[in-house]
């Protein structure tokens, strides 16, 4: 039999010394660190927030995506200026994860592991560090999915069956869309990189370093990716535009960009700015080679050396926020914020059609796709790393760097970094 939430607070207050903090009758103010649209997710769950507690005030600081994780980086390190609790996108999440910042959310009074079996299982496997701590709380994720045009498809005599057997096959029928319809593949070959080096990845395997921090560049899958990338800039099938760009945008407007292998909030992305007038003409299946990985989420956090005065209150939020299925449910309606809370899987809004796909029930797609992906061992350099394997590809690309001497020199500078 489940406590009442009240009692469970009232024990998490008592245990962290907080007695009569929750129900204080002084205002206290939570202070929310978060980065666009998330920062609009929470503000739009105050309204409930506040019916619990209107005596406890949340102010959100927002700021832009990379300033967010700049300031966090600062605050983290110094102690200064930091807030309750932070949000952290999960390319972010390995850089905090392995260091000492974070709150040990799988310890009493919080017990996060108790937690696990209501969230998508790669999400919250990647809140755990290497000691074995619980550092964040997933919220939402983005399911890896293909996003392809079927007007240009079909000018190429091509269906969606043709992009999907194998990397190999997507490529093939990439040039038959060029020679078609003069349209590229995609936007930048980057992207296959991106997308193949995940390929294949076992249970807690980390993607560029092990869990002791050795070095993984060198593995068959890094060789696939940046061959198949190679064959792509080769063929001329990449418009070598980099993603947001106006160059990048234009293409999807115009229909020079054929496919997109992205995350599922593309879709949302697509329709609300980058190319609403494309409306009906995408459509969206699983990633080539029956591939499932994650394509980015957003996660909940409280640094340890917050104002333990207001930790209750600040876990009792990220409960709210990840736990209510009503809010994650808004949070996808508005937001495209895909859910990380699996009770919210069932609901009918999952097999509605999805006008800007001309009526494909996609979310059901990435719902199968979010239930296979594998989660990876996250690592403080892995940011790092995607810089260094991206200027190599990039050596390959456009100087003809041999592909095995591009990873080599890629791994002998991770190395040097894999221990900082």
């Amino acid at each position: 039999m489940r406590a009442s939430r009240r009692k469970v607070l009232a024990g998490l207050a008592a245990s962290l010394g907080l007695s009569g903090a929750v129900h204080a009758s002084a205002r206290t103010t939570l202070r929310v660190a978060a980065y666009p649209l998330i920062d609009e997710i929470v503000r739009a769950a105050l309204p409930r927030w506040r019916a619990m507690h209107p005596q406890v005030e949340v102010q959100v600081i927002s700021r832009a995506y990379a300033d967010h994780h700049t300031a966090m980086t600062t605050a983290l390190s110094t102690s200064v200026h930091l807030p309750d609790v932070m949000a952290l996108e999960a390319s972010y999440l390995g850089r905090y994860s392995q260091g000492e910042g974070l709150e040990d959310l799988s310890r009493p009074p919080y017990e996060a592991e108790r937690l696990g079996s209501r969230f998508v299982p790669y999400a919250f496997d990647q809140t755990r560090n290497r000691r074995g701590g619980r550092v964040a709380v997933p919220t939402d994720i983005g399911p890896g999915t293909l996003l392809y045009r079927t007007d240009l498809l079909t000018r190429a005599g091509l269906g969606p069956a043709d992009l999907t057997p194998s990397w190999e096959a997507y490529v093939e029928a990439g040039a038959r869309i060029k020679a078609a319809t003069g349209a590229y593949l995609i936007g930048n070959a980057q992207s296959v990189k991106d997308i193949v080096i995940r390929s294949g990845l076992q249970p807690g395997e980390g993607l560029y370093f092990d869990k002791d921090s050795r070095v993984l560049v060198d593995a068959p899958r890094f060789h696939r990716a940046f061959a198949l990338a190679r064959q792509v800039r080769l063929r001329k099938l990449d418009a070598k535009v980099n993603a947001w760009s106006n160059e990048w945008a234009e293409g999807f407007r115009r229909g020079t960009i054929a496919t997109d292998l992205t995350g599922a909030w593309m879709v949302g992305q697509l329709a609300n700015w980058v190319a609403p007038g494309t409306k009906g003409l995408w459509r969206v299946a699983q990633l080539p080679e029956q591939t499932f990985v994650g394509y980015g989420g957003s996660f909940y956090a409280m640094p340890r050396r917050a104002d333990p005065g207001r930790k209750a209150l600040g876990w009792e939020l990220i409960q709210m926020l990840t736990l209510t299925p009503a809010l994650q449910l808004e949070a996808f309606k508005s937001q495209d914020a895909f859910p990380a809370l699996v009770e919210t899987h069932q609901d009918p809004f999952f097999e509605q059609p999805v006008a800007f796909l001309g009526g494909q029930p996609a979310r059901v797609v990435w719902r199968e796709a979010a239930r296979r992906i594998t989660a990876t061992q996250v690592h403080k350099q892995t940011n790092f790393a995607d810089e260094v394997i991206g200027t190599e590809l990039d050596n390959v690309l456009e100087q003809g760097k041999d592909i095995g001497r591009a990873l080599a020199d890629a791994r002998r500078l991770l190395e040097r970094r894999a221990h900082r």
